[in-house]
C-alpha cells in the first residue's frame, strides 16, 4: 500500500475528521479484506492467474474490460509518478537537495533496472514491508498519545464524510491490490484459508493505519508543508529513528516505483526494442511530471482513482460465480 511509505494519503483521506477519522480508517479496511477475500475466491474457482483474465471475467461487456484495463495502466502510471515525486521529496524535505538531484537519481536507477534483473528488486518489498509495519507500530507505541492533538473542530465532523472516505481510499487501493491478491491464489487451499487471510489483512492493516494515523496528529506544524511526515515524526522521536526510517521508506519507495513502471512494461516484453523505447518515455515523462511536486499529485489523482475504483469493486463483490 503506498500509504505505507509516507502516510500522506491517509492524512487526505482521514486527517481532517478528528477521531471520526478512526472510524472511515476500520470501515475502509474492512472494505479491502472484503475485496481480498472476493478476489481470491473468484481466482481460484475460475482458475484465473492475472489481472487481464479477471478484468474479463468480471466485466462482461468489452468494451466495459478494455477501458477498464485502461485505467488501471494509467493508474499505474500515475503510481509511477508519484513514487518518483516522492523520492525527490525526501531528499528535499530533509537533505535541503534540489528536487530535481533526487528525481535524476531515481529515473537512473529505474531505468537501469527495468533493462536488468527486475525480480530481484520487486522481492525486496516482501522483507522491506513487514519490517516497515514494525517499524510504525514501534514508533506509534513511542508517542502513546497521539490522539492528543486530535481538537473539537475534527471530532465535530460529519461521519458521513468519513465514510465516503473510507470508500474511496479502500477503492484506490483496490487497483494496486487485486493484481497481487491473484497472484496469492496459488497458496490458498479452501475457503478457509481464504477468511483467515482476509481477517489477518483486515486486522494488521487496521493496527498499522490508525498508527500512522496518531503519528501524523503528533505532527506538531501544519502537515501541508511536510511531504513525508511520517519522517519528521520519526525525527521527533531521535535521530536514529529518524535515518533507519528514511533509509527504509528510499528502499521502500524505489522497489514500489519498480513494480508500478514493470506492471505497464509487461506488455510490451515480446518487443525488446519498444520495451526499451517505452522505458525510455516513462523515465524522462517522470521527470517532467515529478515537478508538479508530491503533495499535489496525491491531491489530484487519488481521489479520482478512488471514484474510478468503486466501478471495479462493484463488479467484484456482485460476481456470483463463486
Amino acid at each position: 500500500m503506498q500509504a505505507l511509505h509516507h502516510g500522506k494519503e491517509i492524512y487526505l483521506f482521514f486527517g481532517i475528521y478528528g477521531t471520526n477519522g478512526i472510524i472511515g480508517i476500520i470501515i475502509s479496511q474492512i472494505i479491502i479484506g472484503i475485496i481480498v477475500y472476493k478476489t481470491l475466491k473468484i481466482a481460484k474457482k475460475n482458475n484465473i492467474e492475472n489481472y487481464a483474465k479477471l478484468s474479463k471475467h468480471i466485466n462482461k461487456n468489452k468494451k466495459i474490460d478494455e477501458t477498464t484495463k485502461k485505467i488501471i495502466n494509467i493508474f499505474l502510471l500515475l503510481s509511477f509518478y508519484v513514487m518518483i515525486a516522492g523520492f525527490s521529496a525526501y531528499f528535499s524535505q530533509e537533505l535541503g537537495i534540489p528536487n530535481i538531484i533526487g528525481t535524476i537519481i531515481i529515473i537512473v536507477l529505474c531505468y537501469i533496472t527495468f533493462i536488468g534483473n527486475i525480480e530481484r528488486i520487486i522481492k525486496i518489498n516482501t522483507v522491506l514491508i513487514p519490517i516497515l509495519i514494525v517499524f510504525i507500530i514501534i514508533l506509534a507505541t513511542k508517542n502513546i498519545n497521539v490522539f492528543e492533538n486530535v481538537n473539537a473542530k475534527m471530532i465535530q465532523t460529519s461521519i458521513l464524510k468519513s465514510i465516503y472516505s473510507a470508500i474511496l481510499y479502500a477503492s484506490y487501493n483496490s487497483i494496486t491490490l487485486i493484481p497481487i491478491v491473484i497472484t496469492l491464489k496459488k497458496y490458498i487451499q479452501n475457503r478457509t484459508q481464504a477468511v483467515i487471510i482476509s481477517i489477518l489483512v483486515i486486522l494488521t492493516l487496521i493496527i498499522l493505519a490508525i498508527s500512522i494515523y496518531g503519528l501524523i496528529l503528533k505532527v506538531n506544524i501544519d502537515i501541508n508543508k511536510l511531504e513525508l511526515p511520517t519522517v519528521y515524526v520519526a525525527g521527533m522521536s531521535g535521530k536514529i529513528y529518524k535515518l533507519i526510517y528514511g533509509g527504509i521508506i528510499l528502499v521502500a519507495i524505489f522497489t514500489s516505483s519498480i513494480s508500478a513502471g514493470y506492471s505497464i512494461l509487461e506488455n510490451y516484453i515480446s518487443d525488446p526494442q519498444k520495451y526499451k523505447k517505452i522505458a525510455v518515455l516513462m523515465c524522462i515523462s517522470g521527470i517532467l511530471v515529478s515537478k508538479i511536486g508530491f503533495s499535489t499529485l496525491i491531491n489530484i489523482f487519488y481521489p479520482i482513482f478512488g471514484l474510478l475504483g468503486i466501478i471495479q469493486i462493484l463488479f467484484i463483490i456482485k460476481d456470483n460465480s463463486c
